[in-house]
């Protein structure tokens, strides 16, 4: 039996919750640059700083990718990470502008991207889970949409906040601009509720349901060796809550003591470990089988191949992504408003500017994903994302030639074509080559693409722009468009199963 067609307002609804979960990630990519550098961070601190955010995601997705995969109750299969989620990464919004130093903000970026993390991957799954392949490409433009539409608002908060409600936004040195604050207040609020509307207005499948419908089995299986690990995974699960106070008490005691800055860092690191461990215990609890950490592990080692092609793919795609997050505020305010004053009037217009930006080209990508079922059917998958790639690095490229800011828009229009694509085509393709029963840890193995070439990016950019490109930031954004053309050429070589 195959699955049913949804409707359009089913599919909507289904993915609502995006909304939300892009308004955490609008505010973190397009401010936390600023708030490091108002706090004193130099550029090239900046990319090592931001580590915390793919480190995190490689930590957590692949864990409450399992956990999903394996867990039935109440509120179904996805949808309780989705809440449990969205309530963390609200708390965090509101604490995140309010970091005193440098360092207790670099932590709570790891706790704030973890939050985060455990609503996010679940939606990607839950596609797969609920929409025939003939769908899925629909469901995952749908997922742009709302990622577009919820990043242009959250995006332009901090200049409306200033230019509609009055707000400020200058501060004295080594204070957050209250306009920053106000704007994260706003979409931590807006953040859980969407994904209320998503909980409650959608029904999952049973897994009886799930069984029943005509999947693809499992391919590259493998024995998996009859082991009893439960002790050692019993005992590595109860740690979280020692984990978890463990790492509180360090967020406070470095902070009170002013102590060295990686321990900041490391205290972050510590809790959010401890969140994943405690989430993990609660959810095993309620049905999730207790050896998921040896799957995981065993799943690493057997890859559909078409995943492996799109590695490639996700790895020079999204390495241009974070290489133009961590740089556009200092490359912009530098390159073009010709200031790193972060006190100054002239700096904070640039730096409201570069947020504004990033809302233009999720506005731009949330309108193309309309257009990208239709290019595919014309075309197929493949040439639709190269089409789009190669557009997101002509417009990156394009920032080194503007001198007028206003003229950023158009190098966002190349950015939000690529954007759409980055976010429904390689997971369109994907889905049809994944056994429906492994659905959500696969989605979380993928994610290691993503986070890979951002923890390169955050280790190598710091010393290429201060080494190579004489502490000049806009170099690094002309590097990410060069890989982003690359990743476009890949795409050629990957294998689409349905091809549309």
């Amino acid at each position: 039996m195959n699955k049913p067609r949804l409707s359009f307002w089913q599919i909507w609804n289904m993915s609502f919750g995006f909304l939300g979960i892009q308004f955490g990630f609008a505010l973190q990519n397009g401010n936390v640059s600023r708030i490091f550098e108002t706090l004193g961070a130099s550029i090239e601190d900046i990319p090592i700083l931001w580590i915390a955010a793919p480190v995190t995601g490689l930590i957590v997705q692949p864990i409450i990718g399992y956990l999903s995969d394996n867990t039935w109750g109440k509120l179904g299969r996805r949808r309780p990470f989705f809440l449990i989620g969205a309530i963390l990464a609200s708390i965090a919004l509101f604490i995140m502008p309010n970091s005193p130093t440098l360092w207790f903000a670099a932590g709570m970026l790891w706790i704030m991207d973890a939050s985060i993390n455990i609503s996010m991957e679940p939606f990607r799954a839950f596609v797969g889970d609920m929409l025939p392949d003939e769908q899925r490409t629909r469901g995952f433009a749908m997922q742009s949409f709302f990622i577009g539409i919820g990043a242009f608002v959250a995006s332009w908060l901090p200049y409306a906040m200033t230019n509609w409600f009055d707000i400020p936004n200058t501060a004295p040195a080594g204070e957050i601009q209250p306009s920053v604050k106000f704007s994260f207040y706003f979409g931590g609020a807006v953040f859980l509720l969407a994904v209320l509307w998503t909980v409650i207005r959608t029904k999952e499948y049973s897994p009886e349901e799930l069984a029943s419908f005509d999947e693809r089995i499992e391919e590259n299986a493998v024995d998996r060796k009859k082991i009893n690990y439960s002790g050692f995974v019993s005992r590595f699960i109860k740690g979280g809550t020692i984990w978890f106070i463990i790492g509180a008490i360090a967020c406070y005691l470095v902070y009170s003591l002013q102590l060295e800055k990686e321990l900041y860092i490391l205290s972050g690191g510590i809790t959010t470990f401890g969140i994943v461990q405690l989430l993990s215990m609660f959810l095993i609890r309620n049905g999730s089988t207790s050896n998921g950490f040896v799957h995981i592990i065993t799943d690493l080692f057997t890859l559909p191949k078409t995943m492996l092609q799109l590695a490639f793919v996700q790895f020079f795609s999204w390495f241009a992504l974070f290489a133009m997050w961590i740089y556009s505020t200092s490359a912009v305010t530098s390159h073009i408003y010709h200031t790193s004053d972060t006190t100054s009037a002239v700096y904070n217009e640039g730096a409201d500017w570069v947020s504004g930006m990033f809302g233009w080209y999720n506005l731009f990508a949330a309108g193309f994903a309309f257009l990208l079922p239709v290019i595919a059917k014309k075309t197929n998958r493949k040439i639709t994302h190269l089409i789009a790639l190669f557009a997101g690095g002509i417009g990156l490229i394009s920032f080194f030639f503007i001198t007028n800011p206003d003229h950023l828009i158009y190098s966002m229009l190349g950015v939000g074509i690529a954007w759409a694509s980055i976010l429904s085509m390689p997971y369109a393709i994907l889905t049809g080559s994944l056994p429906s029963n492994k659905m959500g840890v696969y989605m979380g193995i993928f994610n290691f693409f993503i986070v890979i070439p951002q923890i390169l990016a955050a280790s190598i950019l710091g010393f290429l722009v201060k080494s190579a490109f004489n502490s000049e930031s806009i170099y690094a954004l002309i590097l990410g468009g060069i890989s982003m053309i690359v990743a476009g050429i890949i795409t050629l070589f990957v294998n689409d199963r349905k091809g549309h």
